[in-house]
């Protein structure tokens, strides 16, 4: 079969395989091809099994699978027969030299733009489609140009905005696709490239175009006003508990505010992901970069309140347990950072079990789809720690409950039956606020929530 198109996407993980394969089952008339340097991982996407957890993925990864979409290990030959090239490779916060720490790593992009540049044998068009520092493209820029071989790259911007649990709905939905380019004709024609893409699902009207500046900033700039909102209700959340106020009737109350609106209010134990704290970090790197500490600190001061947050959950869990978890078996409800995903990357759990684990407490860690990269996250943290799926079975003979994402499951258990299995007296922490705290009062539970008054059968 003749395509119209033939797109390539480097890099196979939470953005370049989704965001492909939706591409590919709505644009049946291009070939796409995902690749990556990972044998497992492709061999995954080319099972039953695929190698991340969407509502929704699987579906739409059989359907174009093997028709006009392909999982490949071959980049060499991707790159040459592409005309359209995304890069999706890593692109994690540094753990070395300047800015360790805050700066984005950038070697792995760095090797795909040399490897592009060193393969190409005909014009391509460049879309940056990992989370990148502004003027990233221009660095792409001078890379692909370094060498007079007389072929032509343009370099665009098109980040995502996919929440995980929810990707291919924000893929086949979007609010807004954010395309920037150079403003010359060349840049220009590229863009309307990728417009043209898109457009095939996306009305207009939701495909936004910019300078290539203001749609790489735009990614960093949406998360840290996502994450600031999660922080600043996580901050109140402490005064409510020591007013006897309840967070969710103030969300509630603020929520109504159409200026404020309803979303990213919930408190909770801690924002994750591989988004949220990264970008932020990112963003403030960059403002010290330029002179604008001020600046810095005050986005900085929202990855503080989510560190606080998280150490504040476990200072409760010591104080109402009696100010010892020594030799406790605690069990620990979700391990994801949230709800739909096994994706575990900057989970509050990793933290809530380390500062656990240092208080000698003994863990027992449950989620429907989690345990396999919770397992990974935990191999060197010592201590007592197990990992059962079933959450009755996990829950029978502990301590304590402590709810770290908010499963639908977690909503319906039987908590009559497992207040029988456990130690009394037995305590739950409802970091996610997603339980019936009186009913559970009613049961026996000692239950402390977060931003809401606890509920004790003791003084």
């Amino acid at each position: 079969m003749i395509f119209e198109k033939n797109i390539l996407c480097i890099g196979a993980g939470y953005v370049g395989g989704p965001t492909m394969a939706m591409i590919a089952y709505k644009c049946p008339q291009y070939r796409v091809t995902v690749v990556d340097i990972n044998p497992e991982r492709i061999a995954q996407w080319n099972s039953d099994e695929l190698p991340i957890y969407e509502p929704g993925l699987y579906e739409v990864v059989k359907a174009s699978r093997d028709r006009n979409l392909f999982f490949s290990t071959d980049i060499e030959k991707g790159i040459i027969e592409s005309e359209i090239i995304f890069v999706s490779v890593n692109t994690p916060t540094k753990t070395f030299g300047v800015g360790a720490g805050m700066a984005a790593d950038l070697q792995y992009w760095e090797k795909t733009a040399r490897q592009i540049l060193q393969c190409a044998k005909t014009p391509k068009i460049i879309v940056e489609k990992s989370t990148l520092p502004v003027k990233t493209a221009l660095a792409m820029e001078r890379i692909l140009n370094s060498e007079n071989k007389g072929i032509h790259f343009d370099v665009l911007s098109n980040p995502e905005f996919l929440a995980e649990g929810t990707a291919i709905k924000d893929l086949e939905k979007p609010d807004r696709v954010l395309i920037g380019s150079s403003l010359t004709d060349s840049g220009l024609k590229a863009r309307d490239e990728l417009v043209e893409i898109y457009a095939n699902w996306v009305t207009t009207d939701n495909i936004i175009t910019s300078n290539i500046w203001s749609s790489e900033l735009s990614k960093l700039v949406a998360n840290a006003f996502l994450a600031q909102r999660i922080s600043s209700i996580n901050s109140i959340s402490s005064l409510c508990e020591e007013t006897d106020a309840d967070i969710s009737e103030v969300a509630h109350a603020i929520g109504m505010d159409c200026r404020i609106g309803n979303r990213f209010i919930n408190a909770s134990v801690g924002f994750g992901g591989s988004c949220f704290k990264k970008d932020i970090l990112n963003l403030v790197y960059l403002c010290r970069h330029y002179g604008l500490n001020e600046v810095a600190d005050y986005w900085e001061s929202v990855v503080k309140i989510n560190d606080y947050q998280k150490e504040r959950f476990v200072y409760n869990m010591l104080t109402a347990m009696f100010n010892t978890l020594a030799g406790k078996k605690i069990c620990l409800l979700g391990f994801a950072f949230k709800a739909n995903t096994g994706d575990t990357r900057e989970t509050p759990a990793i933290t809530i079990a380390q500062k656990l684990i240092d208080e000698n407490a003994e863990l027992v860690i449950s989620d429907p789809q989690a345990l396999k990269n919770a397992k990974a996250d935990l191999k060197d943290m010592g201590g007592k720690i197990s990992y059962v799926e079933d959450p009755y079975k996990a829950a029978s003979g502990t301590h304590a409950i402590a709810v770290m994402t908010e499963w639908d499951l977690y909503k319906e258990l039987d908590y009559d039956k497992i207040y029988q299995s456990m130690n009394k007296p037995a305590f739950i922490f409802d970091g996610r606020n997603i339980l019936d705290h009186k009913k559970l009062f009613g049961i026996g539970f000692n239950v402390f929530p977060i931003g809401k008054p606890s509920m004790t059968h003791f003084d």
